[in-house]
């Protein structure tokens, strides 16, 4: 009973910590999932032109060290049909986009139908098609641009992230050079990187997409997702670090309690003992790893069922499984310190009493 009531005090507050911090991680994961972490690089206009993006700028990002994804689209200025029957200049209101391979990985993007450009099929005539682009075009086996069929080959998912995606017919980068007289200069690129650095990023972006020119690059401002995320990762730590410090205070006041109730319970053993040769340091010690080692075993206990109950809990709700490690060490430490200090107490009260006096309590 006594590691009963030790794990049940670990136990609590190991689900305590670990809920909100699985709803925590699930809410920032919905936030990333907006693009918390993108930039976004374009050049920007000079007397109603934009200046063109050096073509090695995609390259030159990528370098930079809080950089994890880089990818890039470029306006090839043609015209899509559905068929060669339809008006030439009739591109029902969709962009032609010269896309790189790894632009769904850099916009967090999925595949309807079908499947990505690759290395091998982005130098066919191949394209994939945007959501809203497929439900103009009516999904067709084959579109005509500038005078060729294009095989469809896949249709993404709409892309929250890059709404102008979804209206756009991408054609593989080296494709593009080959028949539509694409000159290799990017339009716009999508730059992901760890969160802290996003600010730092963002300040070095201009004059490492184009170093002679940086003041002829537009970068985006970071998402007001970011905004959010921080303001939420701020209020649940806060919230974290109180419902801690209460589970703690809780599981503190139990375990002692649990302790301190069985050792006094034992004085008559203490007596006889005492009455039968044992010295004051050998009840001393004997509580002592009595206490030492029930709270270990109830604090393991109460860890494995902690864990047990938040993840349980976080996968009906459809959250990540997530547990702060101080909260483990933590509880599992505390038992055992809480436990140590409450069973030795009362046992060195138990220790300085006469034999007699203990037998007769």
């Amino acid at each position: 009973m006594s590691a009963l009531g030790i794990a049940i005090g670990v136990a609590t507050m190991i689900v305590v910590t670990g809920i909100p911090a699985a709803s925590r991680q699930a809410l920032n994961d919905r936030l990333a999932a907006l693009g918390s972490n993108m930039l976004r690089a374009s050049p920007a206009s000079t007397g109603g032109t934009p200046a063109p993006l050096p073509a090695e700028a995609v390259d030159m990002i990528a370098r930079v060290g809080p950089v994890t994804s880089v990818s890039a689209v470029a306006n090839v200025h043609a015209v899509v049909r559905r068929s060669d029957l339809v008006d030439p200049y009739d591109g029902s209101g969709l962009t032609v986009l010269a896309g790189r391979t790894d632009l769904l990985a850099a916009l967090n993007g999925r595949i309807a139908t079908g499947r990505f450009l690759t290395d091998a099929t982005s130098s066919f005539p191949t394209v994939v098609l945007g959501s809203e682009a497929a439900a103009r075009l009516g999904s067709p086996p084959q579109v005509s641009i500038g005078n060729r069929w294009f095989t469809v080959v896949g249709t993404l998912a709409p892309l929250p992230l890059a709404p102008d995606i979804d209206q756009a017919v991408i054609v593989g980068w080296p494709a593009a050079r080959t028949w539509l007289a694409f000159d290799g200069h990017p339009t716009v690129i999508y730059v992901r990187c760890r969160e802290p650095a996003l600010e730092d990023v963002r300040a070095v972006l201009a004059a490492t997409v184009n170093p002679a020119l940086p003041g002829l690059v537009q970068v985006s401002r970071p998402s007001d997702a970011l905004v959010a995320k921080r303001a939420a990762d701020e209020t649940f730590g806060s919230l974290l670090l109180a419902l801690a410090g209460v589970s703690l205070l809780v599981g503190g006041v139990g375990v002692a309690n649990t302790m301190i109730v069985a050792v006094l319970e034992r004085r008559r053993e203490i007596g006889l003992r005492r009455a039968l040769g044992a010295r004051r340091g050998h009840i001393r010690w004997q509580f002592l790893t009595e206490s030492v080692v029930l709270s270990l075993l109830g604090g393991l206990a109460g860890t494995l069922g902690g864990l047990a109950g938040v993840a349980a809990y976080a996968v009906r709700q459809g959250w990540p499984v997530v547990v702060p490690a101080w909260a483990v060490t933590g509880g599992l430490a505390g038992a055992v310190v809480i436990g140590a200090v409450a069973g030795l107490y009362p046992a060195m009260r138990a220790a300085r009493l006469s034999p007699t006096e203990a037998l007769q309590s």
